[in-house]
C-alpha cells in the first residue's frame, strides 16, 4: 500500500468498482442496470471509495432514506454495496472507508445511518449495533385465498400511484407508531411500479406489492388500514393458490396476518438482522417519536471516538412525545454510554440487556424510565438494501 485515501467515486471508477464487487460478492446482476443506478449515487456524492495511489480498492454507497422511529420519520443514510478487494482485506481499508462514510452522512445531514452487516466486527468497532430485524414468514396460499374481503374494491396499481403508496404507508406507520420501516425515494417507488415482474394492487386504505419466485409468491409489502382491506389484499395474493402453494411475506412479527391466517406461519421463518448508528445524537433524538405522556429528565455522558461532536455531557429531556438533548455539566449520576449502546438504546433495547453487555454504566436509577420512553413495538424492516 502506497497512498491509501478516501475519494468520491466518479464515473471513471465504476469499472473498477464492478470488478471489486464481482470479487467480493461473486458474479450476478445486470452490469448496465447496476451502472445506471450507480451514476445516481455518483451525481449526489453518495458513492465513496478508497484508492491506493490511482487504483480503486474499496467502495460503498449511501441511500437517501427516511426511517420510521416510533411513528416519526428520521433521515437515515443506508450504507450498501460495501466492497473491499480481497488482497486489501485485513489492512484497515474497510475502517478507512467507513470513517469516510460516517463523515459523509454527517455532511449530508443524516442523523442516523443503518446497514445490513456482512460482518459485525468492523461495524461494531465503528459504533454500529443491532437495532432490529427483517422477517420473512411463509404461509399457505390456500389459507390466504379464503380470507374474504370481497366487499372491498381492489384495483391494479401503476407508476401514477407512487404518491398514493407513499401516503398510505406514511399514514399506517404514523398511526401504528412503527419503528424501522424505510421510506424510499419516490423515483424508486415509480421504478418498482413500472417493473412488469411486480404485481401491485391498491384499495382505499391499503396496497400490496408481490411477485413470483421459484414457483412461490413473495409479498414485498402489504399496508392495510382496516381488517377488511387486509383480508382483501391477502386474498388477492392467495388467489394464485392453484399454482403457488406457498406465499412468503416480508412483514412484522406482530402483523395482523398472524392472527388472520388459519394456520401458523411456517416454523423456519427467516430473520436477518440490521444495525444502526447515531451520526448526530441531538438531531436523531429530536426527530424520533416517544410515547405521549412519558416524561424524563436525565443526564448522559456520551463517548464517541469516531464522531467527536457527539461526545460530551448532555441533558436529555423528553415530554409531549418529543426529546431534546442539550449540553450539560458533568454529573456523577449520569448514564455513561458509547455509540453502540446509544444506538441500541435508541432502538428500544432494554437497559438490563445493555448493562449485561457492558454497553452502558452508571445512572442505574434511570433504567425504568428509559425502558418506558424508548420502548415500543419491535423495530423491523421490510426491505433489503
Amino acid at each position: 500500500m502506497t497512498e491509501l485515501r478516501v475519494v468520491d467515486v466518479t464515473e471513471e471508477h465504476l469499472d473498477s468498482v464492478w470488478q471489486v464487487r464481482i470479487r467480493s460478492f461473486g458474479p450476478g446482476g445486470d452490469r448496465d442496470e447496476w451502472k445506471k443506478t450507480a451514476l445516481t449515487f455518483v451525481a449526489d456524492r453518495r458513492f465513496l471509495g478508497v484508492v491506493d495511489g490511482d487504483v480503486l480498492v474499496a467502495a460503498a454507497r449511501i441511500w437517501p432514506f427516511e426511517q420510521w422511529w416510533s411513528g416519526r420519520r428520521v433521515p437515515m443514510g443506508g450504507v450498501a454495496g460495501v466492497v473491499v478487494a480481497p488482497e486489501y482485506r485485513g489492512r484497515g481499508v474497510g475502517s478507512l472507508l467507513m470513517r469516510g462514510v460516517l463523515q459523509r452522512c454527517a455532511d449530508k445531514g443524516y442523523p442516523l445511518t443503518g446497514l445490513y452487516p456482512a460482518t459485525t466486527v468492523l461495524y461494531r468497532h465503528l459504533g454500529y449495533e443491532f437495532a432490529g430485524s427483517r422477517y420473512k414468514f411463509s404461509f399457505q396460499a390456500a389459507d390466504l385465498r379464503t380470507l374474504g374481503g370481497s366487499g372491498t374494491a381492489v384495483r391494479k396499481a401503476g407508476p401514477a400511484d407512487a404518491d398514493r403508496f407513499l401516503e398510505l404507508a406514511s399514514t399506517a406507520h404514523e398511526t401504528k407508531r412503527s419503528s424501522g420501516p424505510l421510506i424510499w425515494p419516490r423515483s424508486e417507488i415509480v421504478s418498482w411500479l413500472e417493473d412488469e415482474d411486480n404485481f401491485a394492487y391498491v384499495a382505499d386504505d391499503g396496497f400490496v406489492v408481490y411477485n413470483w419466485s421459484d414457483g412461490d409468491l413473495v409479498v414485498d409489502e402489504l399496508i392495510a388500514g382496516s381488517e377488511e382491506t387486509a383480508r382483501a389484499l391477502w386474498a388477492t395474493v392467495g388467489s394464485g393458490a392453484s399454482i403457488a402453494k406457498t406465499v412468503h411475506a416480508y412483514c412484522a412479527p406482530f402483523d395482523p396476518i398472524h392472527l388472520l391466517a388459519e394456520h401458523e406461519a411456517d416454523g423456519d421463518a427467516r430473520i436477518v438482522r440490521w444495525m444502526l448508528r447515531l451520526v448526530d445524537a441531538p438531531a436523531a433524538l429530536a426527530a424520533r417519536g416517544f410515547p405521549e405522556g412519558a416524561v424524563l429528565e436525565a443526564e448522559l455522558r456520551i463517548d464517541d471516538p469516531e464522531l467527536p461532536a457527539n461526545t460530551g455531557d448532555w441533558h436529555l429531556s423528553i415530554a409531549d412525545g418529543s426529546a431534546r438533548l442539550t449540553p450539560s455539566e458533568p454529573s456523577t449520576d449520569a448514564l455513561r454510554v458509547g455509540p453502540r449502546g446509544l444506538a441500541a438504546l435508541y432502538a428500544g433495547t432494554r437497559l438490563a440487556a445493555l448493562r449485561g453487555a457492558g454497553l452502558v454504566t452508571g445512572g442505574d436509577a434511570l433504567d425504568p424510565a428509559l425502558d418506558t420512553v424508548f420502548g415500543g413495538p419491535t423495530p423491523y424492516m421490510l426491505d433489503y438494501f
